[in-house]
């Protein structure tokens, strides 16, 4: 495959994570030719990226493709590209809620929606699943401001708020009909409200739920463990086989230390997440609300208001959840992130394979 030799592209940090955002009309229309084209741009397959966009991460080989919606309950639609850094592989089987936090200003910077004087509130249809989101963020004079006070964990600095609504999804909040399942003979909860999650007590895997992230990802014991439960549960939640897939997510919970209701460690999936994604914490909050759910006992609710403070690895996160325990069913979920343009411009993708030079050197050593 080959494709267009300069496409462009803006690079976006969005909560936190960054990716390359693009609108559909400027990539590919056959989702293979499409792939291909965003390996080569974000430098995979290769553990550094070093000749790509990406940054030798997960959290940082994102993709956002947007487009006008014909949707009239959308003004676009967004949808979201995990490319995996050491495979060649794009998966598009979940939505990103830390990406969607760029999809509204990048609309109004490439002319998608008119922008307010003010602000400007974007809807957003999510073509992975088909749910919906309501960005709202300042636009005085009709032009997107990144800069305010806004502050996250994990990004430094601050930042103009970007207040993300969700509204209540038609998909089951329990997949599996169940609050508690014993999965590969540990009791959880699977939940979704907007991301496949399955909440694990971390003492129930022999871990604190403390550890740095990198610890978490050396212990091999554990990760044989977490490779059982997301497999059987994948099947448990009607995803099939999850063997090559980037959900369910896999979310140990411990005792709050620093004032909020729980401490999380995510893994996506084998990879211990240094923060937490938007729409994997909102699935922890509504999961901690549900009477019977493993985190009981863990969790620290607070007694007014629907705001639920989830510790991660570097800070915290807040999300807005109303459960209804009765269906169960979430009212409302909205959590307030930033996001900042880091360049828009060209993007020079990687030779396709096929269009590099015979006896040209292979990348295998330097020379």
């Amino acid at each position: 495959m080959t494709g267009p030799a300069e496409v462009r592209c803006a690079l976006m940090r969005g909560g936190t994570s960054k990716g390359a955002y693009f609108l559909a009309g400027d990539l590919p229309d056959d989702p293979a030719a499409r792939d291909d084209l965003l390996l080569r741009i974000m430098g995979s397959p290769d553990p550094r990226q070093i000749d790509g966009l990406g940054g030798a991460h997960p959290l940082t080989s994102k993709v956002a493709v947007v487009s006008a919606s014909a949707d009239p309950d959308a003004d676009v639609d967004y949808l979201f590209l995990q490319v995996a850094v050491e495979r060649p592989e794009v998966n598009d089987r979940q939505n990103c809620g830390n990406i969607l936090a760029g999809v509204g200003p990048f609309a109004v910077e490439r002319g998608l929606v008119a922008p307010a004087d003010g602000e400007t509130s974007v809807r957003i249809r999510m073509l992975n699943t088909g749910e919906r989101a309501v960005a709202t963020f300042p636009t005085p004079g009709g032009r997107v401001d990144y800069t305010g006070d806004a502050e996250i964990s994990g990004v430094p600095g601050t930042a103009a708020p970007v207040v993300i609504e969700f509204p209540a999804a038609d998909v089951p909040l329990l997949p599996t009909g169940n609050v508690r399942d014993t999965v590969a003979g540990t009791e959880v909860t699977c939940v979704d409200n907007g991301m496949p999650t399955v909440l694990i007590p971390a003492a129930a895997l022999g871990v604190s739920g403390y550890e740095p992230p990198g610890d978490l990802e050396e212990d091999l014991a554990l990760a044989d463990r977490l490779r059982d439960i997301r497999l059987a549960a994948g099947k448990l939640m009607g995803l099939g086989d999850v063997e090559h897939a980037t959900v369910p997510k896999l979310t140990l919970l411990a005792p709050p230390r620093s004032g909020g209701a729980v401490t999380t460690r995510t893994f996506i999936p084998v990879r211990c997440h240094t923060s937490i994604g938007v729409l994997g914490a909102a699935s922890v909050a509504a999961g901690l609300r549900l009477p019977g759910g493993v985190g009981e006992g863990i969790a620290v609710l607070p007694e007014h208001g629907d705001r639920v403070r989830i510790e991660h690895p570097t800070g915290f996160l807040d999300i807005d959840t109303d459960v209804d325990p009765r269906g169960p069913k979430v009212r409302r979920t909205a959590v307030v992130r930033t996001a900042r343009k880091i360049f828009d411009g060209t993007v020079f993708p990687r030779a396709a394979a096929s269009a590099r030079p015979e006896g040209g050197n292979d990348g295998s050593a330097p020379r």
